[in-house]
């Protein structure tokens, strides 16, 4: 099932957010689904996680089909984190208006017959990342978004949290959950770590927020 996961961030998502009702994870007969008993009013906060698997879950994997680069793993991962943060509000104000309720969704049919414009949007990125594309480029352009960026996260551990304090799971979505993409995901401009962080990670973050970091 290709896309269980994706269901599994809207079923884990809404189990959290829903203050009314519940939800249910049924991954029988082949396929994923997850069933949502709640008042119509929490339509906004299911319609935002719907958003966040389109912009992020789908695209990512839009963007790994159609980029051409020869990069590591990680470094390709990061790669298309950052072009998914770069654009991320402007996709799901996009996305939002298209939600309408209804009483089942298919995800792959809402990104396939309602989402053209936005397929087309992200076609036309991807051309744009030139086949030499390389790890000093990646840092280029990742400084770049890091110094447009006024965001503040936090990270503790193997944790990253928004400027309100809210956990940031959005990297689950590209099939790899890890504290670089989540950070890049994020947009982040400033990183506050609290307590010590992993050799691997400070590495990433001098390499990526250099003189963006502060520790406590």
């Amino acid at each position: 099932m290709l896309h269980s996961a994706l269901v599994a961030y809207l079923y884990n998502g809404l189990t959290s957010a829903l203050k009314e009702g519940r939800t249910e994870l049924d991954f029988s007969k082949d396929r994923a689904k997850c069933r949502i008993f709640a008042p119509e009013r929490a339509a906004g906060v299911i319609f935002e996680r719907m958003a966040e698997i389109i912009a992020v879950g789908y695209k990512y994997r839009f963007l790994d089909e159609c980029v051409r680069v020869c990069m590591p793993k990680k470094e390709r991962g990061l790669l298309l984190s950052s072009l998914i943060a770069a654009d991320l509000e402007a996709d799901r104000a996009y996305i939002l208006p298209r939600l309408v309720s209804e009483k089942e969704y298919c995800l792959d049919a809402l990104f396939l017959f309602r989402m053209g414009e936005l397929r087309e949007k992200w076609g036309r990125i991807a051309a744009y990342i030139p086949e030499t594309f390389s790890a000093r480029d990646l840092r280029n352009f990742s400084n770049f978004l890091v110094h447009e960026s006024r965001r503040t996260v936090y990270l503790k551990g193997a944790a990253v949290f928004g400027e309100d304090f809210s956990p940031l799971r959005l990297s689950r979505l590209t099939g790899e959950e890890s504290v670089e993409r989540e950070i890049m995901l994020a947009d982040a401009g400033y990183i506050k770590c609290v307590g010590k962080i992993s050799d691997t990670t400070g590495d990433f973050l001098q390499k990526y927020y250099p003189e963006r970091v502060a520790f406590s």
